[in-house]
């Protein structure tokens, strides 16, 4: 076993691409080094360890990975002359031992369930010459990554993950092979990790699983996530968020405790990906277009003011101009207030990866770009219904261009600008929770003016 002494001092960085899984992996990383003794810095070129936290959902994932780690060849010397390069999270996983044919600059591969062997590969990769790659992407018999140390990026918010796996096998999707089947947490550890960070200062809480409507189902026998919620909501937290929702398993009493739950934000993020029936089916969905509409229909009467956003994907194989008219029409029907949209891009392993697709470029960039002018519509309309009115927001950082601006999410995962009140400092403000009344609504962002304090 290596001696884990020889990590004591070392500077590290963590590099993440993707979903808010790999954000929360990454923070757990970074409390293991911590534990470990290392030092957290900013840039790549003051760390002897360089940790990527990759993606492999979509191409461009791979694509920033393999450029910014193959650049660690040529990076100026570390401040302790060796710079260890580790690769984790999903590409790690899929593709193992291989990666060091596309980076070699790779010292160390750790797979989606491997994080707490890290502090050890790394200390092994230090003690040897850099000719071996040090490799773990085994999955039997390991834990949550939740019980791991974490260094959280926010004081005030934290990731809480229920679950991990998927048993949902969308045809598109390599997930399911990368993060392996459903597997929860006892709904016990969830709420018990909850309450220590209401304890710590936490005031939003993000809960996080690859299908978070099906928790529980694989250790209580049928799904649970209306309980979670409603546990997670007498925790004292005043902000409860979640993702990722498949709509086939959102259940009328998981509505009914988004509604009556008051930490749950009136916000819900349900991954339509396609209008059409038939391609919903070539992607292994499991609903239809009008059983998908009848679920949007009603959350919102449940839920008054609910927005909700959604995943779509362009130029799926099989795609034809009618399909696509179905989508366009079903964001105009949901009534979506926001939208992340996609061309689809084959991932290696997938059965889709295998359908023939011979839909032009240039039709697939048309049908994006009209998908695209219909979200920003939609959006901007949406934002209009706030002008004027007060919105909660809390406050997260400063602008990135300008530091007397302020930005933070509302309720309804908007984000929101306004100018920092004379006599604060943004010290005085980052955490809090302000009213803002809405002065401009844009298509991405609202912006205002505080009134009363904060709290």
């Amino acid at each position: 076993m290596a001696d884990l002494m020889t990590l004591v001092g070392k500077t590290y960085v963590v590099k993440t691409f993707g979903c808010q899984m790999n954000l929360h992996d990454s923070e757990r990383v970074s409390g293991l080094l911590d534990q470990c003794g290392c030092i957290c810095v900013d840039e790549t070129d003051q760390a002897d360890i360089v940790v990527f936290m990759t993606c492999c959902v979509r191409e461009n994932a791979d694509q920033r990975l393999y450029g910014q780690a193959s650049a660690m060849v040529s990076a100026p010397k570390p401040p302790c002359g060796r710079r260890v390069v580790a690769i984790g999270g999903c590409i790690a996983q899929r593709d193992g031992e291989k990666i060091r044919k596309n980076i070699p600059a790779a010292d160390v591969v750790f797979g989606t369930s491997a994080l707490a062997s890290l502090p050890e590969l790394l200390a092994e990769a230090f003690a040897d010459d850099g000719s071996v790659v040090e490799v773990d992407t085994g999955e039997e018999g390991r834990g949550f990554s939740a019980d791991l140390p974490s260094r959280r990026s926010q004081r005030f918010h934290a990731w809480v993950p229920i679950m991990q796996g998927c048993n949902n096998f969308c045809t598109y999707c390599i997930v399911p092979y990368v993060r392996g089947r459903e597997k929860s947490r006892t709904l016990e550890a969830v709420v018990a990790e909850c309450e220590k960070l209401v304890a710590d200062g936490v005031r939003e809480i993000t809960l996080l699983g690859q299908n978070v409507n099906s928790y529980g189902r694989n250790i209580y026998g049928e799904p649970r996530f209306a309980e979670l919620l409603r546990a997670v909501g007498q925790t004292g937290v005043e902000r409860i968020r979640f993702t990722s929702s498949n709509p086939k398993d959102l259940s009328e009493e998981t509505i009914r405790a988004m509604a009556e739950v008051p930490a749950v934000m009136p916000h819900l993020h349900l991954a339509v990906q396609s209008g059409s029936t038939r391609v919903l089916k070539a992607m292994n969905r499991s609903y239809t277009r009008e059983e998908y509409l009848d679920l949007a229909r009603r959350l919102k009467e449940a839920i008054p003011g609910l927005a909700l956003s959604t995943d779509i994907i362009v130029g799926f194989p099989g795609e034809t101009e009618e399909d696509f008219e179905e989508t366009l029409s079903l964001v105009k029907e949901a009534g979506f207030s926001s939208a992340f949209t996609f061309i689809y891009s084959p991932r290696p392993g997938t059965p889709a990866a295998k359908m023939p697709n011979d839909t032009p470029h240039e039709v697939i960039q048309e049908r994006f770009d009209r998908l695209a002018d219909q979200v920003a519509r939609q959006a901007h309309d949406a934002n209009q219904a706030d002008l004027g009115t007060l919105s909660t927001v809390l406050v997260e950082g400063t602008s990135k261009r300008d530091d007397s601006v302020l930005v933070g999410h509302s309720e309804k995962n908007q984000t929101v600008h306004f100018c920092l009140p004379e006599g604060l400092s943004a010290k005085d403000l980052i955490g809090k929770i302000v009213d803002v009344r809405v002065l401009e609504a844009k298509t991405w962002y609202l912006r205002g003016e505080v009134e009363g304090d904060p709290r």
